[in-house]
């Protein structure tokens, strides 16, 4: 469900977006993912190079791993992500995506003049590493991303011309809501499962639990560290609201992602958290959270830092401060684009090579990875919930504006469409609830006018709030599906119904 999911929601998200406020949040979104995922790198080099887990004794006791080798460095990765960042083929990105592999070649000895065969025989063939690119039966969903975004930004431009379009992809994203809310129910069940498997294939977990205690700890500490105090701090310095407030209303999410190890399989969860506990506008979750699903790792970042370094420890290599920076850095990068599928250790070795740090010693860390994987994996949700939060904070008014701008753009063109506005859209004032027997004929003009003058006055810091009134449903979508048959209506009542259709604050 996942790719219907990421394609009817971030099309039907921007395609509702004005282009400039769709530019403003993806600059937004990119910035704050980028800082938070290099802040909790250095969270992680922190709290390592304090607690100190490594020993080496482990290396003797527990046994190396077994994991082999790559080839691979920081700009294989960064290169191959920006091929999947434009597929060669999207039907091909839906199931599969590019990944750089090292292949043995070996090279012809030619018979030279000088040299008899018998020496020619016993010499070995020279064998190089030739980078080849391969297809992995994985979904490309930053490439998938990248084409939906730019697919949405099209329809936005479009507008009218591409109504029909529009109006697709958001009733394809409710038909995909809704299924994803059936299948939910079977979730408690599925998490469960895949909870029990993982212990039950644990050969000795009492052993691996008493050498690698302080690995799991100084991991843990780190990632409760950046979520309970980085993250809340971040979104309250810019919100000015209770941070924890705000987790609260994504527990679901969280739980689901401690089951699901999967950004991806979590984002159902997600949006329904966002949208309906914490009232974010699905707009910005529709494109926010499947990005930070798909390019942001805070868990992930700082989860791979504290490895490299807690295998350095276990070596007793001592680490530079250029060392620790070229961590910190490519951590960070490692992390982008990662996937938003279980498991992160592949991106460790990266970092390990860059760093000229043994790799084969990752397997030490596969016997507790189960776990860890599903803590990580909830912080990076939970990261990707705070960044929506932020940036529906910061675009809010913006959005709002838009809406306002657009709205009146169809009544200047149409102005007929405000006339008869029928008994199913009352205004009433905001200190009195509405009434079924409201109607616009039975309501005296002139007692209208003097409560919104006087309602008004005491709503003058709320600007785009509609002045002494609200609406019983919304006047947005009702103007936008009946336009045709609406007809002329005065001036007073056409800017009215404008601000009240952009304020999000009606009662449906």
């Amino acid at each position: 469900m996942i790719l219907p999911l990421i394609i009817s929601s971030v099309i039907s998200a921007l395609a509702q977006i004005a282009f400039k406020d769709a530019t403003k949040i993806g600059v937004i979104t990119v910035f704050y993912y980028m800082t938070t995922t290099f802040l909790s790198t250095v969270i992680g080099i922190l709290i390592v190079s304090s607690i100190h887990p490594g020993d080496p004794t482990l290396i003797h006791s527990f046994g190396e791993g077994t994991l082999d080798d790559t080839e691979l460095s920081p700009l294989d990765t960064f290169l191959d992500q920006i091929r999947n960042m434009f597929p060669e083929n999207i039907i091909q990105a839906t199931f599969q995506q590019v990944q750089t592999e090292y292949i043995e070649v070996k090279t012809r000895v030619h018979k030279v003049s000088g040299v008899n065969d018998t020496d020619l025989g016993n010499m070995t063939e020279p064998v190089i590493m030739k980078p080849t690119l391969k297809y992995t039966n994985e979904m490309n969903v930053l490439g998938l991303i990248v084409f939906c975004t730019g697919f949405g930004v099209i329809l936005s431009i479009l507008g009218e011309q591409a109504r029909l379009m529009i109006n697709f992809f958001v009733v394809l994203d409710a038909i995909i809501m809704r299924w994803i809310s059936a299948l939910m129910w079977c979730y408690p069940i599925g998490i469960l499962s895949l909870v029990c498997k993982n212990i039950v294939d644990i050969d000795n977990l009492t052993e691996t639990a008493q050498a690698l205690a302080m690995y799991v700890v100084t991991v843990i500490c780190g990632l409760m560290i950046h979520s309970l105090l980085t993250l809340p701090l971040l979104y309250f310095i810019v919100t000015r609201e209770s941070p924890f407030a705000f987790m609260t209303g994504m527990l679901q999410a969280i739980a689901t992602a401690f089951g699901t190890a999967s950004s991806g399989a979590t984002l159902p969860v997600t949006f329904r958290s966002m949208e309906d506990n914490l009232k974010i506008d699905r707009r910005i979750t529709r494109f926010v959270l499947p990005l930070g699903a798909t390019i942001t790792m805070d868990g992930t970042a700082l989860y791979e830092a504290v490895a490299v370094i807690f295998i350095a420890q276990l070596h007793a290599i001592k680490l530079s401060v250029f060392d620790l920076l070229t961590i910190s850095i490519t951590t960070t990068v490692a992390s982008i684009g990662s996937g938003s599928v279980p498991a992160g250790l592949d991106t460790i070795k990266i970092v390990l090579t860059t760093v000229g740090l043994p790799s084969r010693d990752i397997g030490l860390l596969m016997t507790v990875d189960w776990l860890l994987d599903r803590i990580r994996t909830s912080v990076n949700v939970l990261g990707d919930g705070f960044g929506a939060g932020i940036i529906h904070h910061m675009v809010k008014d913006s959005l709002q504006k838009s809406d306002e701008d657009e709205l009146c753009k169809q009544i200047q063109a149409n102005p007929s469409i405000l006339d008869d506005i029928p008994s199913q859209i009352i205004t009433v004032p905001n200190n009195e609830p509405p009434k079924d027997d409201d109607n616009p004929s039975n309501i005296n003009k002139n007692d209208d006018e003097e409560n919104s003058r006087k309602i008004g006055q005491q709503h003058m810091l709320l600007p785009h709030q509609p002045v002494g009134y609200r609406i019983s449903r919304s006047a947005s979508d009702y103007v936008i599906k009946n336009s045709d048959s609406l007809k002329k209506n005065s001036k007073n009542e056409q800017e009215k119904l404008a601000l009240l259709a952009g304020n999000k604050e009606f009662t449906v």
